[in-house]
């Protein structure tokens, strides 16, 4: 998250939000303790009070840069390619290839905000809606184009996001399969669930 040249300011709070990362991956938020992050990013608790008034505010700061990553990161794929299909291979290549490049923060966001209380529940209910307005977004302007038959959009977005948030959990908590081989299988599961031919996919 830390980028070469960056302010002090900047590393310090950069290097906060890596460790705390690090020890709400290993640690859970419940048995986090600020001492702990501190600890790991070796800086003073004066440092992170400045940046975070708590931990739930670092674990929020957390999952909503995630979901920021993700969401640039799939309009971008999106964007790069013309075709649905191809807008859907582009996006399921760069989201997986992102989770599993930040296996930490992807579980931080999607698997330790749940059961959290209704501030986390709030948080992570966002991420999944803004991953759904884009989908549906996507979908909408196929269905118009003629290249998928007319469906509710809405609907099978969420079923899309939720479908994904299976496979990475179960990757998150497991290791295997590894996302990368996932791929081929989701492709055809996604795409079936739109009605193209198999003969197209």
């Amino acid at each position: 998250m830390s980028k070469p040249n960056q302010d002090p300011s900047h590393e310090t709070r950069s290097r906060i939000l890596e460790a705390a990362v690090k020890v709400f991956a290993t640690k859970g938020y419940h048995d986090t303790k600020v001492d702990d992050i501190v600890n790991e990013a070796q800086t003073s608790k004066g440092s992170f009070y400045f940046y975070f008034p708590s931990k739930q505010d670092i674990f929020i700061a957390l999952s909503d840069t995630f979901a920021d990553l993700l969401e640039s990161r799939l309009a971008e794929a999106i964007q790069s390619e013309r075709h649905g299909l191809q807008q859907m291979d582009a996006a399921l290549r760069v989201s997986l290839g992102l989770f599993s490049q930040y296996r930490g923060l992807a579980k931080v966001a999607l698997v330790q905000a749940v059961g959290l209380g209704a501030v986390f529940e709030e948080r992570r209910r966002a991420i999944n809606d803004r991953l759904t307005r884009l989908i549906q977004s996507r979908l909408e302007t196929a269905a118009t184009e003629g290249s998928i038959p007319p469906l509710n959009a809405d609907l099978t977005a969420r079923a899309w996001v939720g479908a994904l948030n299976e496979v990475v959990t179960n990757w998150i908590y497991t290791g295997t399969p590894p996302l990368e081989e996932s791929l081929p299988e989701i492709r055809k599961f996604l795409a079936r669930s739109i009605g193209v031919p198999t003969e197209k996919i």
